[in-house]
């Protein structure tokens, strides 16, 4: 029965999730902390900060950790398949139908409208994520590595993956000595 989960889960949130990756992961979170239970909030935020350092796309990496840690193997293969198939067919068919109607203002209407709503759900699932370092290690130091975080992918444009490697060490070597 949990391979229909899988399934349904990692589905349900590839389908709705315009956008790509980024845009599917605070559906994904919906599905796999709040919904079903698969993981934690800090094993969810333990898992994307691990994901976003690897390469390649972070949906398909979501989809098998947590197929993986719920039905070993072939949950690797079901949650893939239920991340890939939705993306795969209705990037064929919306592809078509955008460049057919790429000049419809009902089309321009809908890619520009949508933006706001993928950058509200992005805020609220950093919201929820911020919630386990602030109570863990205090709001002014998760604050403070944030903006770090920001300014340093920001500014000095440093890839994510640095950034996140750069967290990793200073959270193994040098945060416990500061709580």
């Amino acid at each position: 029965m949990e391979w229909l989960e899988l399934i349904f889960g990692f589905f349900m949130a590839n389908l709705l999730g315009y956008g790509g990756g980024p845009s599917s992961i605070p559906l994904m979170y919906e599905e796999i902390v709040p919904h079903y239970g698969w993981l934690t909030d800090e094993q969810f935020s333990n898992m994307l900060a691990l994901g976003n350092a690897l390469p390649g796309p972070i949906a398909t990496k979501i989809a098998a950790y947590v197929g993986y840690d719920v039905f070993g193997w072939i949950g690797v293969i079901v949650s893939l398949l239920a991340t890939v198939l939705p993306s795969a067919a209705a990037l064929i068919i919306l592809l078509q139908v955008m460049q057919k109607y790429k000049q419809s203002p009902v089309v321009k209407g809908m890619t520009l409208l949508v933006q706001p709503v993928i950058a509200i759900m992005m805020t609220v699932l950093t919201i929820q994520m911020a919630k386990s370092p602030a109570e863990a290690i205090g709001i002014w130091q998760t604050l403070i590595i944030a903006v770090i975080a920001f300014a340093a992918m920001k500014w000095l444009k440093l890839h994510p993956a640095l950034v996140i490697v750069a967290a990793f060490a200073y959270g193994a070597f040098l945060l416990p000595y500061t709580v």
